[in-house]
């Protein structure tokens, strides 16, 4: 007669289970952080994501700052915007700059386009943003691989 089995298995609810990755790039969080128009939109599909982004990202959100706070807005807003990015739950990765010159020059974008294009390659994911040169380049980059 078989032995009654003593193992055990608990298993998270599937609301618990790994999202899949997504790279997502500062025209995205900046929609989110900054309360844009397009925050809606952002927001329904990064949410759907566990994110990704080169060790950048926070320097080019920064920035953004920087450059609304010269048009006129307020700091307190800004630094607040600053405190929601630094809360959000996203996975900064290093991302070399040998690793972005290809990409740049084959597709007619920055180095720091590229990066998130790279990252995007490497991890095998899709990539999130509003900007379409950066868009149409992943779309034939990812596409091939």
């Amino acid at each position: 007669m078989p032995r009654p089995s003593r193992l055990h298995v608990a298993e998270p609810a599937p609301s618990y289970a790994q999202r899949p990755a997504a790279v997502v790039d500062a025209s995205v969080l900046c929609a989110i952080v900054f309360v844009e128009p397009e925050l809606d939109e952002a927001l329904a599909r990064a949410g759907q994501h566990r994110l990704l982004a080169p060790h950048l990202l926070p320097y080019e959100v920064a920035n953004v700052a920087v450059m609304k706070h010269r048009r006129g807005e307020p700091l307190d807003d800004l630094q607040s915007a600053l405190q929601r990015f630094a809360a959000l739950d996203l996975v900064l990765e290093p991302v070399q700059p040998h690793d972005t010159l290809d990409l740049a020059a084959r597709y007619g974008i920055t180095a720091y386009d590229a990066a998130y294009l790279w990252l995007a390659a490497s991890r095998r994911a899709p990539l999130l943003t509003f900007d379409r040169r950066l868009a149409d380049a992943a779309r034939r980059h990812l596409g091939a691989l």
